[in-house]
């Protein structure tokens, strides 16, 4: 499997956030080929020194870092990017990889 974590830092306006990213941002990642899995935090995003500085994590899973990589050439994956800019304001981080059990 593989993930791509998507980390987004605090908004200037987290209700505005919340509302855009879950009636417009969601549906659009959903339509990304090869998605298996998406989940998001809810709640506080801490560290153990407290706040993370991250208002919300969304995790989506792949079969492989390939078919990540081909997810975000599609027109759907440079849809769900480009809209990023739409809602977080605050910026966001992007990470992707392969995962293993251990």
């Amino acid at each position: 499997m593989a993930k791509l974590i998507a980390m987004y830092k605090t908004p200037k306006d987290a209700a505005a956030f919340d509302r855009y990213y879950f009636a417009t941002h969601v549906p659009l990642a959903k339509k990304i080929p090869g998605l298996r899995k998406y989940d998001v935090s809810t709640g506080t995003v801490e560290t153990p020194g407290g706040a993370a500085g991250y208002h919300l994590i969304a995790t989506l899973q792949f079969d492989s870092l390939a078919a990540i990589k081909t997810a975000l050439g599609s027109p759907e994956g440079q849809a769900a990017a480009g809209d990023i800019p739409n809602f977080a304001d605050g910026g966001a981080d992007l990470f992707f990889f392969d995962t293993k059990e251990v």
